[in-house]
């Protein structure tokens, strides 16, 4: 019988990917499916408006933005990413900060800032 030899490269997690020369479709399959959509009209506008105006300038806008919230989705994962936007909604909403957290001018004097 042959036994299977594991190297430590194949139990380690695949590095999180930085996603700025990432093209628009590496971008566009990076986020979570429910982002799609948006990414889809704002990319489609940005060629649009490009094509009129002859000005990439909002393309790559766009792009920049898009490769950021990329980055973020594959260093989180989708479920982390989701969570953080729910995090970050509820925030919004309630004005209060996350359990557990901080507030930036108590730290500053904890530091002495």
């Amino acid at each position: 019988m042959y036994a299977a030899h594991m190297t430590a490269d194949a139990v380690e997690p695949p590095r999180p990917r930085n996603f700025k020369d990432a093209s628009p479709k590496e971008v566009r399959a990076a986020l979570v499916p429910e982002e799609q959509p948006d990414f889809d009209h704002q990319w489609r506008k940005a060629l649009t408006d490009a094509a009129e105006s002859q000005d990439l300038a909002g393309v790559f806008r766009v792009l920049d933005s898009w490769r950021r919230r990329a980055t973020i989705t594959n260093y989180l994962g989708h479920d982390g990413y989701r969570q953080m936007l729910a995090r970050a909604e509820r925030i919004l909403r309630t004005g209060e900060p996350e359990p557990g957290s901080v507030l930036w001018s108590d730290l500053k004097a904890e530091l002495g800032l």
